[in-house]
């Protein structure tokens, strides 16, 4: 089976026009061998700001509850951020217009969302990771990777953390999580996805290339809606059809993203938790309940967002001068 083994350098070279990058798909090594000594959690809460909702106000916990300005209140304008789960029976799901969840539920909850009161409650779930590991990576408000290798509590099974962890939710907050438990990142995130709302997957080394084989494309994390027809296109449905294809090819037709997948579904993946990880950039938006059709309006639009981008960013820039 051709691999990468070696394969930064033949890359070198090639950029470098030096002799021996032809070999670079000619020689052939052992696949990748992932390292399984680590033990990640990957906890996500489920439909967290709708369920936030239904804790806090009992009388619609049973209703479906949409996380969206009312579309009557909009002219139609805004996007759902989430719902619960007895909304997505009738097909609402996030990133969709309030005004088809209207029409494909017209006697649904709407609520604007508090986001101050969602960040508090994601404040007491980090609370609660935290008696359990210092090595925690928030991704959002709602989901975190979780680094248990060497816990506080010395335990040495992730799954029973991973109950520990799920049940005290519960218990504390009123909350359901899912949890996916595996031996890195990648894994866990997909485990966790498994079997929700309320669940936990495990998936240990020997399970690994199994469960990645009959997973469909479109559940491999970082494989977007709007790339999944390229992959089937070149008959790429599974995991197990992603393993059969060389590394040059992924490559050739995927880019970057077919060099990582390539190591993803043969289990290997060594991105660590970072506790700290560095932010990429900072945004502030709005949703308008009419069009701005002028000029002006457009440019007074993007004057105010700058000036809610620039408070955020010039006390961080105070502390860096000298």
């Amino acid at each position: 089976m051709k691999t990468r083994t070696n394969f930064r350098i033949l890359e070198e070279k090639y950029d470098r026009g030096e002799e021996g990058h032809h070999a670079l798909w000619d020689l052939e090594f052992k696949d990748p061998v992932p390292d399984t000594s680590r033990k990640i959690l990957h906890v996500d809460m489920d439909a967290f700001y709708a369920n936030v909702e239904a804790r806090d106000n009992p009388a619609i916990a049973h209703k479906p509850i949409v996380i969206a300005k009312h579309p009557k209140l909009t002219g139609g304008r805004g996007i759902v951020s989430t719902c619960n789960y007895k909304a997505r029976e009738y097909g609402i799901h996030s990133a969709m217009t309030a005004a088809e969840a209207f029409k494909r539920c017209p006697h649904a909850v709407f609520i604007a969302g508090d986001w101050s009161h969602y960040q508090e409650v994601s404040q007491q779930i980090r609370a609660i990771f935290a008696q359990y590991t210092d090595l925690i990576e928030p991704m959002s408000l709602d989901e975190a990777y979780l680094d248990v290798t060497h816990n506080k509590l010395g335990i040495q099974s992730a799954t029973y953390l991973a109950q520990r962890i799920q049940a005290q939710i519960k218990a504390e907050l009123n909350l359901t999580c899912s949890i996916g438990v595996s031996y890195n990142k990648f894994l866990a995130k997909i485990a966790s996805d498994y079997r929700k709302p309320f669940g936990i997957t495990v998936v240990t080394p020997d399970q690994a290339l199994g469960f990645l084989d009959d997973l469909p494309i479109d559940k491999f994390y970082g494989v977007g809606r709007q790339s999944v027809p390229y992959f089937h296109q070149r008959g790429i449905m599974t995991g197990a059809d992603l393993r059969a294809i060389e590394l040059e090819d992924l490559i050739e037709h995927f880019g970057k993203m077919g060099k990582s997948l390539y190591y993803k579904v043969r289990g290997v993946h060594d991105a660590p938790v970072q506790p700290h990880r560095e932010r990429k950039s900072i945004g502030k938006e709005t949703t308008f309940i009419q069009f701005l059709a002028e000029e002006e309006g457009v440019l007074d639009a993007l004057t105010q967002l700058t000036k809610r981008v620039v408070a955020i960013l010039r006390p961080r820039i105070s502390t860096l001068r000298p």
